[in-house]
């Protein structure tokens, strides 16, 4: 549970005095921020600890992310506050509460506004609105949040109509983030619904990925250039989304339900690569082309580590993990194990990951020093599902207010921090020459349900315990073999 320390704490409504990683850095002290005057009620004030905002009512974080003449807010809160504060209120009711706010601060209902009245506010609201389109662009998918764009930006135009470039190129980048969007998901759906089509098919194998890709550089390369794009079209706010437990009303809409898509897209591809490197083992009878597959998915796996892409690495390592192959045991007596022990200790789950930690912290260093033409040293993908666990645990762990109700805002600084690490991931590209042949063979080929595995795994070595030959009978049964 996160603490305030009450001996450094100030009311204050002045903007943040430190940068980011400052702000996130509690073992660095900042710019006490010595302002005590309130545009607010005590009620509404915020709380900083040397320089860092701590904590605020609702209404006062709002107020705080509105701009006026003198003040706009900083980046970094633009960030956090749009990041987290979905927790508490939907984006499409945020932004009309910052209309209504600019409404009332500016009285923009005046019949006649002079632009020398309001000073720099245009320019102010709209550098707002562009940053949140910019890092929120998945939020003006929703109709509700276009109106608003649009009243807010028509009414600035009216006043300042130099600002009008500004606009249409907030309106621009925003139409291209999203019509990207439409694509990858139209595009996602063909592929999902070709796997699905041949998966039911049930046809027998008549190839494998090492005749399709022979080479295990590339296979790691083609594995990183779909990571990548999955990657790529996650939006931040989907992992605060996914925390949020909102039940559906009718207000729920199409877009309300799709809001963590692509966050579950990625996840469902690192399960189907899991059963892919579980399907190409099994579909073999003869043991020297089990051994021959272990060990090519072996070295594949040590291409993504040597590429930074650990999220590959830890499926291949859980394809081959998985009952249905461990359980070949003279099919490992002939693998070169030490190779995979390697593979296997990497990824020790063991003090809480701590060994997959140290080397994610070296990919970062490593990428952070790199030279700008080197791409392939930038490439950073981490094992996701535990960077998913350690935003769960983060949001779980801290309250999301504190006991005198107002809102924990160092959780918001936690949440944006690690979350900023992973839009910088994203933004990698792929070096790598793009094989679509490779590429549809991982996205498509069939990969067998748990109980096929089970049915062709007993057929490559048969069961030789009592439970697994009752599981072999009773699977033999239901399959009517």
């Amino acid at each position: 549970m996160v603490q305030l320390q009450g001996a450094s704490l100030k009311k204050t409504v002045s903007p943040q005095m430190l940068s980011f990683s400052q702000m996130l850095d509690h073992s660095q002290t900042g710019n006490n921020n010595n302002n005590t005057c309130s545009h607010y009620s005590k009620d509404q004030a915020l709380i900083f600890a040397d320089g860092i905002l701590m904590a605020g009512s609702m209404e006062a974080l709002i107020q705080h992310l509105v701009p006026t003449d003198e003040y706009n807010p900083d980046k970094t809160y633009v960030f956090a506050f749009l990041l987290s504060s979905r927790l508490f209120i939907r984006p499409h009711d945020l932004i009309s509460e910052v209309c209504q706010v600019c409404i009332l601060q500016q009285n923009l209902s005046e019949d006649e506004l002079r632009k020398e009245k309001l000073g720099k506010f245009g320019p102010n609201i709209i550098q707002l609105l562009s940053e949140w389109a910019d890092m929120f662009p998945y939020d003006f998918r929703d109709e509700r949040m276009m109106k608003k764009l649009k009243e807010i930006t028509q009414r600035i135009l009216a006043i300042y109509p130099e600002l009008r470039p500004d606009v249409t190129n907030i309106t621009h980048s925003l139409v291209k983030k999203l019509n990207e969007l439409q694509n990858y998901e139209e595009e996602l759906a063909r592929w999902n619904s070709e796997a699905t089509l041949r998966s039911n098919t049930q046809e027998v194998p008549t190839t494998d990925i090492m005749e399709v890709c022979p080479s295990p550089l590339e296979l790691a390369q083609q594995l990183t250039h779909i990571e990548l794009d999955r990657l790529s079209h996650i939006g931040p706010e989907e992992f605060v989304q996914a925390f949020s437990k909102e039940a559906n009303t009718k207000e729920t809409t199409y877009n309300d339900m799709k809001k963590t898509s692509n966050l579950e897209a990625y996840v469902h591809w690192f399960n189907r690569l899991s059963y892919f490197v579980t399907t190409e083992i099994c579909s073999h009878l003869k043991k020297k082309n089990r051994v021959r597959i272990i060990e090519y998915f072996v070295d594949v796996a040590k291409e993504c580590i040597n590429m930074g892409n650990f999220n590959s690495l830890m499926a291949i390592i859980a394809g081959m993990n998985m009952t249905w192959v461990s359980r070949l045991k003279k099919t490992w007596s002939k693998v070169n194990r030490a190779k995979f022990e390697i593979l296997e200790h990497q990824m020790d789950p063991t003090s809480n990951f701590g060994i997959y930690r140290s080397c994610l912290k070296a990919a970062m260093w490593r990428s952070e020093g790199a030279e700008a033409g080197s791409k392939e040293e930038k490439i950073i993908i981490p094992f996701f599902s535990l960077f998913v666990k350690d935003l769960y645990f983060l949001n779980e762990g801290c309250s999301n207010k504190l006991p005198n109700g107002d809102i924990n805002f160092e959780k918001f600084w936690q949440l944006a921090k690690q979350i900023s690490d992973f839009i910088t991931w994203q933004q990698a590209e792929c070096p790598f020459p793009k094989n679509d042949k490779v590429i549809s063979y991982l996205l498509t080929s069939p990969v067998f349900s748990e109980s096929t595995l089970a049915l062709a795994s007993f057929e490559c070595e048969a069961p030789e315990k009592s439970f697994e030959k009752e599981k072999h009978k009773q699977l033999k049964a239901s399959a009517s073999v």
